[in-house]
């Protein structure tokens, strides 16, 4: 269950507490769903509870209350459990990465789009500078990506945004588009000669030359007779950023913060390059389970290597 699943079961909660006349509020549009904090319970938690207290005329615990009774046993949820002035913490089922890799794989470089702001609309002032017009159109395709209306129109929403030029003339589409995405709007650009060095100093050089591994180790695989299938686990820290991409892609949205998608593809592709060694057998050595699961685990980075490039409007090439 990615947090946009959680977010739309939770409303879907409140619908049928209104319905059944537990509670009298508006539904809300979306019910922020954030992960639990240090100590906390869980692996995610909403205040959704407290925000309904006043318009429902009631207690946040006892909003919290009504809401865990129809919470508990959700598909995808293993605990729920209410804490502080009212909070919900939710225990996801652990279906183990297979699930995982399984979903990223069937959506391809979809994967992580989805509709948690379906009924929002977002209209950008006309950017008239060339950095704002670049973080603008990214936030556009991302906001998009789960399912926000967007237009653009006097009077519109002006994000703050430290200015760039286009060095596209000097440093090609995907190194200009790196240099200006990667910080944070608010900060200055990155500097842009380093990008175009081969070298794993250069963050935007290791996500692709990471895509372009994940995508060898599949031609490779099959050249040995070992095809992706992930039936073993695989304990590696790419699970859990696999499983953080859709939360990664939902708070850069959001909060108007394309740079939090490049650090993420960063911390894929690092883990990714220390995973790969492993993957395929070596020497004399057997292929086995292991390396099938292995194998679907690298493609499933590769993935999302991919998809996220395409969200910041930067090429994965599957060869460097």
């Amino acid at each position: 269950m990615t947090p946009a699943d959680l977010s739309l079961t939770v409303q879907h909660a409140v619908r049928r507490a209104v319905d059944d006349g537990a509670l009298r509020v508006d539904v809300p549009s979306r019910v922020a769903v954030e992960k639990a904090r240090p100590g906390g319970v869980g692996e995610y938690a909403s205040s959704v509870a407290l925000s309904l207290a006043r318009p429902a005329g009631r207690p946040a615990l006892d909003v919290a209350s009504v809401l865990k009774e129809r919470l508990d046993g959700a598909a995808g949820i293993l605990a729920v459990d209410i804490t502080g002035p009212g909070f919900l913490n939710f225990t996801l089922c652990d279906d183990g990465a297979a699930g995982l890799v399984r979903a990223v794989l069937a959506a391809g470089t979809s994967y992580g789009h989805g509709d948690a702001l379906a009924g929002e609309s977002v209209r950008f002032e006309p950017p008239v500078e060339a950095r704002a017009s670049i973080v603008v159109g990214c936030l556009t395709g991302l906001l998009r990506g789960q399912g926000a209306e967007v237009s653009t129109g006097t009077g519109g929403e002006r994000p703050h945004v430290h200015p760039g030029t286009d060095d596209t003339a000097r440093l090609g589409t995907d190194a200009a588009r790196w240099r200006l995405l990667r910080a944070a709007p608010h900060d200055r650009p990155l500097d842009g000669a380093p990008l175009l060095v081969p070298h794993e100093r250069n963050p935007l050089f290791r996500v692709r030359y990471a895509h372009s591994r994940a995508r060898r180790l599949v031609v490779n695989g099959a050249q040995l007779g070992v095809l992706p299938a992930y039936t073993t686990e695989v304990a590696d820290p790419l699970v859990g950023l696999l499983r953080d991409h859709p939360g990664v892609l939902l708070a850069a949205a959001r909060h108007r913060a394309p740079d939090r998608v490049a650090r993420h593809l960063e911390a894929v592709a690092d883990a990714l390059l220390g995973f790969q060694h492993g993957v395929l057998p070596l020497g004399d050595e057997k292929p086995s389970a292991a390396h099938r699961s292995r194998l679907a685990l690298a493609e499933a980075a590769g993935t999302v290597l991919a998809g996220g490039l395409s969200v910041l409007g930067i090429s994965a090439p599957d060869r460097i």
